[in-house]
């Protein structure tokens, strides 16, 4: 059984200090702030998109702050901050830092189910191995948190295989394999992997040198 509750207290225990969280229920409706939409958008999605605001503004601590969609789909955090959204079965967490303390934040998670096979070669790239599904989906949900988090500096897309990743037991380190300015080829960005609940998930926080 899923128990978010669970997943969300294994993450706060291991946030940095000046980063904060916030969780709301992904199942239901939740008041949007001026400047919030998304158009066109079923019942679900736009739970879980109601969710992801809610649990940022909590983070927050600040009922009225809106979290309005840019042009490239992502949230547009307020200034002088950064953050990271993640919603799946019956979880929506978010994080939020200031811009003068973090780069970026990236969280990521997913239900702790076996990833079909068929799905490992988009993820993997090549030096990586995993030898079963929950091992490609610790892949998978890394990959995102990095993603998230280095997109406030780059706001580049790339794909997986962008990336490798060396995993040490609740921690891993990707590397850049291609060059996503700022971050040159070689780049290393460390993270964490996290298990609780019945879900699987990420958390990089990048923090001003």
């Amino acid at each position: 059984m899923l128990d978010a509750a669970a997943f969300a207290a294994a993450l706060r225990a291991i946030l940095p200090p000046g980063v904060s969280m916030g969780q709301a229920d992904p199942m239901r409706l939740h008041p949007l702030a001026v400047g919030e939409a998304l158009p066109g958008a079923v019942p679900a999605r736009l739970a879980e998109f109601s969710a992801g605001r809610a649990a940022a503004r909590l983070a927050f601590q600040h009922p009225g702050q809106s979290l309005p969609i840019g042009q490239d789909r992502a949230p547009v955090w307020p200034a002088g901050s950064v953050g990271s959204i993640t919603h799946c079965a019956g979880l929506c967490l978010a994080v939020v830092a200031k811009q003068d303390d973090f780069q970026g934040l990236g969280l990521d998670a997913e239900p702790e189910v076996a990833l079909e096979s068929g799905l490992w070669p988009t993820i993997l790239c090549e030096g990586e191995l995993a030898p079963d599904g929950i091992a490609a989906l610790a892949h998978f949900v890394a990959k995102e948190a990095v993603y998230k988090a280095q997109y406030a500096q780059s706001k580049q897309l790339f794909g997986f295989q962008a990336i490798r990743l060396a995993f040490t037991e609740d921690h891993f380190e990707a590397e850049f394999q291609t060059p996503v300015p700022p971050f040159e080829k070689g780049a290393r960005i460390p993270g964490h992997i996290l298990r609780a609940g019945g879900y699987l998930g990420a958390f990089v926080a990048l923090s001003r040198l």
